[in-house]
């Protein structure tokens, strides 16, 4: 971000900017949920065979990615299999261990920028379809202002009955986006959006300043293609690192970057995945 970016926060009009920022690969460098595979083990909510299903899951997400097709059919196995988990424990475990899961995984980029944005006097935003019982929590430990992310539907019993409220996936983050906007008067042309899946083009075409972090090589041909900023993130660091001390990040132009994210069926994984025996 340029001087004049960080000048013009308060947005055509005196309305405020935001910055949108997807989660995994992101703000952080493997899936959000499945970082919780292990204490979910330990909490009773998984069985091996489940904790190496999401072990496996990780390392699928970080080295190939998957399609649309391919998580919309996971999404709806997993969707399945969480029902009966109860929605405050699941909560409470996330809260319990977020520092000694999360510390370790959070970009340096990603941080320096949202003090950026934060100190230019814009909203900053998480919006992830990761389920919003991981993702809030996160939002606190990071400092961010708000956040939008999947909700999944409960019973009387406070139980998850494997249906969907809301998935904020694809053209779905951009209708929360403006919903958003409409609702808090934000000015999105002069707000930006930071992701690396092309599953989230309609994110970034939201906004007047779209980056795109850590690219898959469609994201990345149509960033090409439209000018936008490409940016790699690739240093890991805890939060209990200073941001003041953390380098600033440098534009580049992503030709090294992982083959996409597993998106919406990896970090379903951990949170929604119970074993058949359990």
């Amino acid at each position: 971000m340029t001087d004049r970016d960080t000048r013009s926060a308060g947005g055509s009009g005196g309305r405020r900017s935001a910055a949108f920022f997807d989660l995994d690969k992101t703000i952080i460098a493997k899936s959000s949920t499945l970082a919780f595979g292990r204490p979910l083990y330990k909490a009773g909510f998984l069985n091996r065979r489940a904790l190496l299903k999401a072990g496996i899951a990780q390392i699928v997400y970080v080295m190939v990615g998957a399609d649309h097709d391919q998580m919309e059919k996971v999404r709806g196995q997993l969707l399945a299999l969480t029902k009966g988990w109860d929605r405050l424990q699941v909560g409470e475990l996330v809260r319990e261990t977020v520092d000694e899961i999360v510390a370790p995984l959070v970009y340096a980029e990603a941080l320096a920028i949202i003090d950026e944005h934060h100190r230019a006097g814009r909203k900053v935003v998480i919006i992830s379809s990761s389920p919003e019982e991981v993702v809030r929590p996160l939002a606190v430990y990071l400092g961010v202002d708000d956040v939008i992310a999947t909700r999944s539907k409960s019973g009387p019993d406070g139980r998850y009955t494997g249906e969907l409220e809301f998935y904020a996936y694809g053209p779905g983050k951009a209708e929360a986006i403006r919903e958003m906007a409409e609702r808090e008067s934000l000015n999105l042309d002069d707000s930006y959006a930071y992701s690396d899946s092309i599953t989230d083009l309609p994110m970034l075409e939201a906004v007047g300043h779209p980056v795109v972090v850590n690219p898959d090589k469609e994201l990345e041909e149509i960033a090409t293609e439209r000018d936008w900023q490409v940016m790699d993130f690739e240093r890991p660091v805890t939060l209990r690192t200073r941001l003041a001390t953390l380098p600033k990040p440098v534009p580049v132009i992503s030709g090294a970057a992982l083959a996409g994210a597993l998106g919406s069926a990896a970090i379903w994984w951990a949170i929604r995945t119970r074993g058949r025996s359990s």
